[in-house]
């Protein structure tokens, strides 16, 4: 319980300064962000964004999945979005399990069947940031101008490097 009270708490000293009220909804640099969701990412620090800058869309593995893919077609046909960047990193724990190692784990902490999960697990991070990106580039919601560039965050170094497609 005291997590969420020092949240509150932090919520509270937030709010005495607010000034964001008035940003408006669609992004400001019309990009959209999907990322990783490891906590070693801080996402708008390491772009230089500020809040209202961009749509971040973050999941284990920062990919484009049906619920990624969902919020971009939002973004980019409801909001303006024409710039996606997609960041993966290095050590990144998907990197480290099998789809199996993962079902079984969760089976055996909950009891339930896990056999229908699916967690996304990948063994290349290049191969599959630029599968990202081309998932981008080509599906049939989203805009044919829409630009797209994938990069590798180094957890490490704190620098990124794209992957060339």
């Amino acid at each position: 319980m005291a997590i969420f009270d020092e949240l509150l708490e932090n919520n509270r000293r937030y709010a005495e300064s607010f000034r964001l009220g008035e940003l408006s909804r669609p992004p400001a640099k019309k990009l959209a962000v999907v990322a990783c969701m490891d906590a070693r990412l801080t996402v708008e620090a390491l772009l230089g964004l500020r809040t209202g800058d961009a749509h971040i869309i973050r999941n284990a593995g920062g990919l484009i999945t049906d619920d990624a893919l969902r919020s971009l077609i939002l973004s980019t046909q409801l909001l303006g979005t024409r710039a996606v960047v997609v960041i993966q990193h290095t050590d990144c724990g998907m990197l480290n399990f099998s789809e199996d190692e993962l079902r079984q784990r969760v089976q055996q902490a909950t009891g339930h069947d896990a056999s229908g999960l699916r967690f996304h697990v990948f063994t290349d991070l290049e191969q599959s940031v630029a599968e990202q990106v081309h998932r981008i580039r080509t599906h049939p919601f989203l805009p044919r101008d829409l630009q797209a560039r994938g990069y590798i965050y180094d957890v490490h170094t704190g620098r990124l490097r794209e992957v060339s497609l």
